[in-house]
């Protein structure tokens, strides 16, 4: 077969995007998370009676725990094939990408296999996390002044 057909096959059976449609299932499903993660907030703040500070911590690791939950039960693949970055761009992909590759190392053992690997999806994102945090910090200090 021709190189060209080959490539105009491919094309023809590539199934196509639509961007548009992602993209508003990814607004939904954030602002929905953002909702989610408010009404936590106010949840913690109003039950505990503590300052909504201290009940945004409490709403972070609920979401994490959410997350880690949800993939060690199987359902977070399936709800993200729904939702897109609606689910993987806030805490619960972060959440996700530690408890995954965790899980995918438990046979391994505890130290070596699912201490050790961990962080292999996630420490990256951490790493350049905490030099852009750093970066921004000596440039707003330079900027603005201690």
């Amino acid at each position: 077969m021709d190189k060209n057909k080959y490539k105009e096959l491919v094309e023809r059976y590539t199934p196509k995007e639509n961007r548009l449609y992602n993209g508003l299932i990814a607004f939904i499903i954030g602002g929905l998370m953002g909702v989610l993660g408010q009404f936590l907030i106010d949840l913690y703040a109003s039950l505990l009676s503590i300052p909504t500070k201290e009940a945004s911590t409490l709403m972070i690791i609920t979401l994490v725990f959410l997350g880690c939950f949800l993939t060690c039960l199987g359902f977070f693949d399936k709800l993200v094939s729904f939702a897109r970055c609606g689910l993987i761009i806030p805490i619960t992909g972060f959440a996700h990408s530690m408890m995954s590759a965790t899980l995918e190392y438990k046979k391994e053992g505890i130290v070596t296999g699912m201490g050790a690997n961990m962080f292999k999806l996630a420490g990256t994102v951490i790493m350049c996390g905490v030099v852009s945090a750093y970066l921004f910090g000596l440039v707003r200090y330079l900027i603005i002044g201690g």
